[in-house]
């Protein structure tokens, strides 16, 4: 069984680096604080519910297979959705969904659950996973594997379809989201 785990199982740490502590929680935030993501909106079902969160811990794996890592808080209800689904779609933002980022975040009072999705133009791709109208790109994907990382899950996923309109991004960054400025010239 253990070839299905896909980690080099006979690769230990270095000895001397893991006796080191680590930063604080509070220290590793300070810097992540100053590492510009990407801003996206993770979306998945539960039956006929509709579950999705803002997410800036998304990041591509491998093009060949396309894969992507997702990581999702545990206690948020779309990390039971895509646990129970076994599927998810990343809508990538453009800077001028930032209101919808802030919708699926919770940042805005009395929006939450099914509501999230009065925000938007919604249709499916290949899973019947929502996927937003006018992002940058979808991956609508299929979860092949879940890791239990600490307060999150880290689903690995196979892209099964895209689509991509383009624009310029929104990321987030120093606690705020932002608009890149597009090149010069453009």
């Amino acid at each position: 069984m253990t070839k299905d785990i896909n980690q080099l199982l006979e690769w230990t740490p270095n000895a001397e680096l893991a006796a080191l502590p680590m930063v604080t929680s509070d220290a590793h935030r300070y810097g992540m604080r100053n590492f510009a993501v990407g801003v996206s909106i993770v979306t998945a079902h539960d039956g006929e519910t509709r579950v999705g969160l803002t997410a800036t811990a998304v990041c591509s794996v491998t093009a060949d297979p396309p894969r992507l890592v997702v990581f999702v808080n545990k206690r948020v209800a779309a990390s039971e959705a895509i646990l129970k689904s076994g599927a998810l779609c990343v809508n990538v933002l453009s800077g001028e969904q930032e209101q919808l980022a802030k919708v699926f975040a919770g940042m805005l009072e009395g929006i939450h659950g099914e509501a999230r999705f009065e925000h938007g133009q919604w249709h499916t791709l290949t899973t019947g996973v929502p996927v937003l109208e006018g992002a940058l790109t979808n991956f609508d994907c299929r979860v092949v594997k879940v890791f239990d990382e600490s307060t999150h899950h880290a689903f690995l996923c196979e892209v099964l379809a895209t689509g991509e309109h383009g624009g310029e991004p929104l990321i987030y960054m120093n606690g705020a989201f932002r608009r890149l400025a597009p090149l010069s010239g453009e």
